[in-house]
């Protein structure tokens, strides 16, 4: 009797590997060492109140779905990794906070049409492979006039050029893969959701990063923290390039550096837009 054996998608073998890249270092060790104030940032621009409907998309351990949670909306946190939605669940626990974690693709929501007062988004969706699918889910689960926010690390700026500067050392992405600082280019975001969303916040800052006393230590914390960079650090190290990896992280740090030798400060612009579901 000759037996089927079903193979993984190609899709479904891209979100394991984004599984895993989220899951390896410590992503929550690095929101509470200094991305830590973008949450309560993307909740105040979005105007997220009592009673509301909220959808967090790429949600990571909570950093913007708790302080929704806390203004007494009825918070859902979506994200790929179930690590990160169990150090969630565990933040919300001493907090004392009631809301719901659900493992959920961004580029295929689990939740009806129309069926969130606000949907946001901190620097989450934006590492969804394909941009054009993961703005259309955004638009699909948003109610008629309920509001999209998203806050996204800008392609010029120090986390953008992070990943322009450890290109090189990656593999090859599969085709249709887009980079995930686009979604912080106004340029980009308006091709995306194609006159669905009336944009009334478009602005750029920064997140101040202090929390480093040399330079380099900041590129150290990235190397034993971020997924995204202990993935590129562990293929150059495959290919023999990983002291050529090291140094060009070092150079990064002490070029973005806008303190001093003895107390780093680091400027990481985003991309704040808000808008209406048309």
């Amino acid at each position: 009797m000759s037996q089927t054996i079903s193979t993984p998608s190609a899709d479904q073998q891209l979100k394991a590997k984004h599984r895993a890249i989220w899951a390896s270092g410590d992503y929550p060790i690095m929101v509470e060492t200094f991305l830590l104030p973008l949450g309560p940032r993307i909740v105040e621009a979005s105007g997220i109140a009592a009673g509301q409907r909220v959808l967090d998309v790429g949600a990571g351990n909570g950093n913007a779905s708790l302080p929704a949670a806390a203004t007494g909306a009825r918070v859902t946190a979506g994200d790929l990794t179930p690590e990160l939605l169990a150090d969630g669940r565990r933040r919300a626990a001493v907090a004392g906070l009631d809301l719901e974690w659900v493992e959920a693709d961004a580029e295929h929501l689990p939740f009806e049409d129309a069926s969130y007062d606000v949907v946001m988004s901190l620097i989450g969706a934006m590492f969804a492979p394909h941009h054009q699918v993961t703005a259309d889910e955004l638009v699909r689960v948003t109610r008629p006039g309920g509001t999209i926010a998203l806050l996204s690390w800008t392609p010029g700026g120090l986390v953008g050029e992070l990943f322009r500067m450890m290109k090189p050392f990656a593999p090859t992405p599969p085709p249709g893969v887009q980079p995930p600082p686009l979604w912080g280019s106004e340029e980009h975001l308006r091709g995306l959701f194609g006159g669905r969303v009336d944009f009334s916040t478009v602005r750029r800052d920064v997140l101040e990063v202090t929390a480093f006393a040399r330079p380099r230590d900041f590129g150290e914390h990235f190397k034993a923290n971020y997924g995204p960079t202990i993935a590129v650090r562990a293929n150059a190290e495959r290919e023999g390039r990983a002291a050529e990896f090291d140094a060009a992280i070092d150079d990064f740090c002490d070029r973005w550096n806008r303190g001093t030798a003895d107390r780093a400060r680091f400027e990481m612009e985003y991309l704040l837009t808000i808008g209406t579901r048309t």
